[in-house]
This record gives structure tokens, sequence and C-alpha cells, in this order.
């Protein structure tokens, strides 16, 4: 009988030194999106994994979330998104980079099945998959608003990010997103009082004046992977980003 009291104290110390624990951890900032953000960290590299040497990792835990070869609309139907959502807490930091992957015409094939509507509307596409699960797919700005609400109702800060640029280069200069996933990414991020960080910009400007063979350079196998070098310039380039957003309390923890 004596040992039912001593179980129920040693409970409650428990979960009290727990929750103690959380309440006074350590805010994180945790990365969402895809392989340009997280990659196998091999040949190719994704920005998410260098940007943590740039904090002060003593004051904030940096967390890579993202993971290669998915889009908005993937990464919320694969739960990964509530598994961030889950540990987010008051003080936290969300940064958000997709679109490499979202531009296919959405569908159940192979192809489409990462491709969202264009646009930030409420416009859906109902798809059917072959074992019957019926899927309501959205606006890329859909995708981002909900991340961002989301994001916000756990007392957290979004960070909007456009992606990062290819190695396309017309005409001397870089291909940008400022006609679609970028331009997209800052509206919604406009509409819904969020941070947003021009990265396809600040990088695209660095890619303009290295020209078109020293950026080769940065991508060993296609044109939208970077290696650890690349990785780095785009990390930066957020970084930089970051520094410029007004009244952000993630830009005390950063190096």
């Amino acid at each position: 009988m004596k040992l039912i009291p001593i179980k129920l104290l040693t409970a409650i110390a428990i979960i009290f030194l727990a929750s103690a624990f959380i309440k006074g951890g350590k805010p994180a900032l945790h990365t969402i999106g895809d392989s340009t953000v997280r990659n196998s960290n091999k040949e190719t590299w994704g920005w998410g994994t260098p940007i943590a040497s740039l904090f002060d990792t003593t004051k904030i835990h940096v967390e890579n979330n993202a993971m290669a070869g998915r889009s908005t609309r993937t990464f919320l139907s694969e739960g990964r998104w509530d598994k961030v959502l889950e540990t987010l807490k008051p003080g936290d930091f969300v940064t958000m980079q997709f679109g490499h992957n979202d531009g296919s015409v959405p569908d159940t094939t192979k192809a489409g099945r990462r491709g969202v509507l264009k646009g930030t509307g409420e416009e859906t596409k109902v798809l059917t998959w072959p074992d019957g699960k019926v899927e309501t797919v959205h606006t890329y700005g859909w995708y981002i608003r909900k991340f961002v609400r989301e994001t916000k109702a756990k007392g957290a800060t979004p960070i909007v990010l456009s992606m990062i640029p290819r190695n396309i280069f017309k005409d001397g200069k870089v291909v940008r997103a400022n006609n679609d996933f970028g331009k997209w990414a800052a509206e919604v991020a406009k509409e819904e009082n969020a941070y947003f960080v021009d990265l396809n910009k600040i990088t695209a400007d660095k890619y303009d004046a290295l020209g078109p063979d020293k950026v080769k350079l940065y991508f060993p196998g296609d044109h939208t992977h970077t290696n650890l070098e690349g990785a780095k310039v785009n990390a930066a380039s957020v970084v930089e980003g970051i520094r410029e957003l007004k009244d952000c309390n993630l830009k005390k923890y950063l190096l």
C-alpha cells in the first residue's frame, strides 16, 4: 500500500518536470519545403541543413522538416504538416518554401499526384483515386494560407519564402518566379499579414552577378538541386532576407 503514493508522486513529478521543460525550453525554427530545403546531403544539399550554422543554436533549436519530392499538396496529404504542427509552441518559427514540385496538372497519375491548382483562390478539383479515396485539391495559395494560419494559431511565427531559382538563364539573366509561385507566395503573405522573404530574388540577383559559368558549378546533376556550396548560398540568402524583416524576433537568434 505504501508503494502507491510513491508511484503517484513520481508520476506527478515527471509530468511537472516535463511541462516545465516544454514551457521553459528554447524556441524552435522549423523549415518545411521540398528537396531544395532538405536533400540527401551527399552530392546534393538543401539550404535547410547549412542554415543551422548561421543561428545561435544554444538559444534556438533549428529543425529541418522539409522532405524531397514534396509539394504543398503532398506535404499536407502525407501528414507531414500535422507532425510539425503537433510540436509547435508559442515563440516558435516556421519557414515555408514550396513551388518546385507544385506545377503539374493535379490528377492521380504519377506525374500529377503532386500538382496543385494555380493561383491563390478558393478553386478546387475533386479527384477519385483507384482505391476509391476522394481528394480535394486546392490552389497553391490555399495550401500556403493553411500553413500560415495554423502556425499562427499555435502562437508561432510563419515566414513565407519564395522558391529558390533554378539554374536556367535567358538572355544572360536567371529566370525568376515572380510571375507564378513567387508572386503567389508574396500575395498570400501580404493577405495573411505574415512575414515574406523573396528568396527567389535574393539568390537570383547573386546568380546574375556571378554569371552562368560560375553558377553551374553549384548544380552537379540538374538545374534544380545544388551542391553544398550552392545550399550555403541559399542559406545565406534566407538569412539576408530575415535580417530585413521588420520586428521579426527570429533576427535576434542569428549569429
